[in-house]
C-alpha cells in the first residue's frame, strides 16, 4: 500500500469518527460521576428499584431534580444529591438523559387481557381508578410537561412510587392526582400495571 493512499485512508476513518462523535451529545461529568452509579450513564438503570431516566422529558426530569432539591419530593438518596445540584447542573442533566435512548423492558404478562392491561388501558370502574392511558397514553409515552413517560419503567420502582403515592410519602404530584388513584389500589393492581407498564414500548 502507498505512503498517500495510507494517509488518506486515515484522514477518511478520522472524519468518520469525528462525524459519528458529533452524533453523540457529549455526557456531563456529572452524569458519570454522580448519577452513573444507580442510573447508569446513559440513564438506563440496571437495577430495578432505581428508575430509567433515559429518554424522559426534560421538564420532568428537572422538576423532579429541583423538588428533591427543595424538599418537596423526600428521597434519603435523591434528597442530598439534589442539593449539591445548581439550577444549572440540573439543566445539563435533564437535557442529557432527555436525549439517551431508553432500553426496552420486558413484561412478565404483557397480552390485551392480562389485569395490568386491563387497568392501565380501561382503569378499574367500580373503584373510579381512571386508565393510565388517559394520562401516560395508550404506549405510554405520557406528554411532556405534564404527564411523564412510563413505557419500559422498571416495574419494582413503579411499584414503590405507587405505594409511596398511597402512603402520602409522596406528594409532588398536580392535585393530588396520584395519591387519589393509588389509595384506590391494591398491591395487586399495582403489581400487574407496573408489569403491564414494563413490556410496553
Amino acid at each position: 500500500m502507498s505512503f498517500c493512499r495510507l494517509i488518506m485512508m486515515m484522514a477518511t476513518l478520522a472524519m468518520a469518527s469525528s462525524v459519528h462523535g458529533a452524533e453523540q451529545p457529549a455526557v456531563p461529568k456529572l452524569a458519570t460521576q454522580i448519577c452513573a452509579a444507580c442510573h447508569g450513564a446513559d440513564g438506563n438503570s440496571a437495577v430495578a428499584m432505581y428508575p430509567k431516566i433515559a429518554g424522559q422529558f426534560k421538564p420532568y426530569t428537572a422538576k423532579q431534580l429541583t423538588e428533591f432539591k427543595s424538599g418537596v419530593r423526600k428521597s434519603p438518596v435523591m434528597t442530598p444529591i439534589a442539593a449539591t445540584l445548581s439550577n444549572d447542573d440540573i439543566t445539563t442533566l435533564s437535557t442529557y438523559f432527555a436525549s439517551q435512548k431508553q432500553k426496552p423492558g420486558k413484561a412478565k404478562s404483557n397480552g390485551a387481557e392480562s389485569a395490568g392491561a386491563k387497568i392501565y388501558q380501561a382503569g378499574i370502574p367500580g373503584l373510579n381508578v381512571p386508565a393510565c392511558a388517559s394520562c401516560h397514553g395508550p404506549a405510554g409515552a405520557g406528554i411532556p410537561a405534564q404527564f411523564p413517560r412510563l413505557a419500559g419503567q422498571h416495574a419494582e420502582y413503579t411499584v414503590s412510587q405507587l405505594k409511596l403515592f398511597r402512603s402520602g410519602e409522596r406528594e409532588n404530584d398536580s392535585a393530588k392526582m396520584m395519591r387519589m388513584i393509588a389509595a384506590r389500589m391494591t398491591d395487586q393492581d399495582m403489581a400487574a400495571v407496573a408489569d403491564y407498564i414494563q413490556g410496553l414500548q
